[in-house]
């Protein structure tokens, strides 16, 4: 039953949200709804879930992972909202609030399928609540930002569906029950007709793989990341990406089931991965636009997760824990660069400069955001990503690893042509005060996701380590 509420909880805050007529009560809502589930998200994850056969909803220790990612995300979020918009006052904030809340309860049910039907229905609703958040600004840019993301993430709900009727057809083929359900796909995937399940996988990994912004179906992200607020970009990269990325271990499963379809699905993550590594390299170098520089660094960072699950064995540990780190990170990056933003007026670097001396909180956050994401220790994305170069080199993938070190490395010196300036350069003389100023409420909530990935860096618990060691079980071939 309490499972239950990880879904029905926001969607009872999206109904007050709407209702409520006052646009600065109307916030309130959001840290009103997020703290306790994420109180709720926590008790879950820690205590032991009893599986019912033939049960479309439970909790898994992948559905565990994800769910304590996207909760502690959106609850950071709900309070960091709740400062922000009370500089938005001029414009309406209950279409925001409504999807926001919407996201949250479509994300813990994404977490939650058992069932690849439901979880496609899940997904998309991730997808499509974040539509409106994307064009909250309203203004040309973010229309057509918003128009691409549904056109290329429209295409991607069409093949992931294709892709599951390929899958039921493959039971009805092998003359086995038609049926989504993951514990019978996962029992019987050794006898499904083999040419149908290779086209479902396809198709599922192309659909899945355009919202989790794989190259070459990463081209709405720039724009969607660039023109969305703070907060929004900061729950499509750590939020929208991790229920993708889970749909895509769902299909992983399936593929390890099988035998006959693993090797075929782990060379094309691994190939994937690296292109999208290599287009963040691309477009990284000098980067003229902040926002959309941490648009590419998602791209790369999605890469990151597919070679290491392409990888597989010691690197799926890494991958998980980097699902984790990944998504704090974003949320430290695009919530400090809301704050810088919005005082200067603009996301480029000819107009922001010397943020530091402006913005002192947000500038350092930035900064110290930049510092971990790029993996660099203490911070946590830096033992995710080094277990998983050290298993590409265990396993002798030298090719792999070479390419995965460079692509890093200029993808590292990339920002930093971009980030230095900004936080650390002289500020222009001829920019105006901003009414903008760094409180308690815009730099409190990065600054205690900043602090919990130092945590996890130097020193994560064990009960997180014993879920991840869970997680990875789930994805290890077994003889």
């Amino acid at each position: 039953m309490l499972t239950y509420l990880l879904v029905l909880l926001p969607l009872l805050g999206g109904l007050i949200a709407w209702l409520v007529p006052d646009n600065r009560l109307r916030p309130l809502l959001l840290p009103i709804i997020a703290l306790p589930h994420l109180a709720l998200s926590l008790y879950l994850v820690v205590t032991p879930s009893i599986k019912v056969p033939g049960s479309w909803l439970w909790l898994d220790p992948l559905g565990k992972i994800t769910l304590l990612a996207v909760s502690a995300l959106f609850a950071v979020c709900g309070v960091y909202a709740v400062g922000y918009l009370a500089y938005r006052q001029e414009r309406s904030n209950r279409v925001l609030c409504l999807g926001l809340l919407v996201c949250l309860a479509a994300m813990s049910l994404v977490t939650l399928c058992q069932h690849l039907g439901l979880l496609w229905v899940a997904v998309e609703t991730t997808t499509v609540s974040m539509a409106p958040l994307i064009y909250f600004n309203r203004n040309a840019r973010s229309i057509e930002a918003t128009w691409k993301y549904l056109l290329i993430c429209s295409v991607g709900i069409a093949l992931a569906l294709l892709g599951l009727l390929f899958l039921a057809y493959a039971t009805h083929v092998a003359h086995q029950d038609a049926t989504l359900l993951l514990s019978d796909l996962l029992e019987d995937a050794r006898l499904l007709n083999r040419g149908w399940l290779h086209a479902a996988f396809i198709f599922l990994l192309v659909g899945y793989g355009s919202k989790l912004g794989l190259a070459p179906l990463h081209t709405w992200k720039p724009d969607a990341y660039g023109e969305a607020p703070g907060l929004v970009g900061a729950l499509l990269a750590g939020g929208l990406v991790n229920c993708a990325f889970l749909a895509i271990l769902r299909v992983y499963q399936i593929c390890l089931a099988s035998v006959t379809e693993l090797l075929f699905f782990q060379q094309v993550l691994v190939g994937m991965g690296l292109l999208s590594m290599a287009v963040a390299a691309i477009f990284m170098a000098r980067q003229h636009d902040f926002k959309r520089m941490l648009a590419y660094s998602s791209v790369e960072h999605v890469g990151i997760l597919a070679v290491g699950l392409g990888v597989g064995k010691g690197a799926l540990f890494g991958v998980l824990f980097h699902l984790i780190n990944n998504g704090l990170t974003k949320g430290v990056l695009f919530l400090s660069s809301g704050n810088i933003h919005r005082s200067y007026g603009g996301k480029t670097t000819e107009i922001v400069q010397g943020a530091l001396t402006r913005l002192p909180w947000s500038g350092g956050l930035f900064l110290a955001g930049f510092i971990a994401i790029t993996g660099s220790p203490p911070f946590s994305p830096f033992i995710s990503e080094f277990s998983i170069i050290s298993s590409i080199f265990t396993q002798r993938q030298y090719l792999v690893g070479g390419l995965f070190l460079l692509f890093l490395a200029v993808i590292f010196i990339g920002m930093a042509l971009t980030v230095l300036p900004m936080v650390m350069g002289t500020p222009r003389t001829d920019l105006g005060k901003s009414d903008y100023h760094d409180r308690l409420l815009t730099v409190g909530p990065p600054l205690i996701m900043l602090l919990v990935i130092v945590w996890l860096g130097v020193w994560p618990p064990e009960a997180l380590l014993q879920l991840l060691k869970d997680g990875a079980a789930m994805l290890e071939v077994r003889s």
